[in-house]
């Protein structure tokens, strides 16, 4: 049963902030970026209910990798490898292909440098 609040519990409610957080960035604060940069290449953004589980397993997934940190680094490089991980790596590949609206990261790099910080300060908070 500790394993449990030791881990499932740091984990999920990572999970559920790195959900909220990537909703709330990207369908309310950002969605007219995706959409027109979409239209402008001849594309329909995917809001499919299939892409929203996808992103699900993806914060899950995330949440896990920085749960995976947080045991051997500490929150500020956590927070950074889990980021650049995360997020750079994500840009690097959309951007790459075409599909990365460039205008959002002056509000995703500091909108998701505070998420990943929250997700990490959540894990190692539940952790211990």
């Amino acid at each position: 049963m500790n394993k449990l609040k030791t881990t499932v519990l740091p984990i999920l409610l990572a999970t559920s902030w790195i959900s909220i957080s990537e909703f709330v960035r990207n369908e309310f604060l950002l969605k007219s970026y995706w959409t027109g940069h979409y239209q402008n290449l001849g594309l329909t953004f995917p809001s499919e209910p299939i892409n929203g589980a996808v992103w699900g397993t993806w914060s899950l997934v995330f949440a896990v990798v920085i749960f995976i940190l947080s045991r051997k680094f500490n929150l500020w490089e956590t927070t950074i490898i889990a980021w650049i991980a995360g997020f750079v790596m994500m840009w690097l590949v959309t951007g790459n292909m075409a599909v990365l609206p460039y205008g959002i990261l002056p509000y995703a790099i500091p909108l998701s440098l505070l998420e990943a910080f929250l997700a990490a300060w959540i894990i190692r908070k539940f952790m211990a």
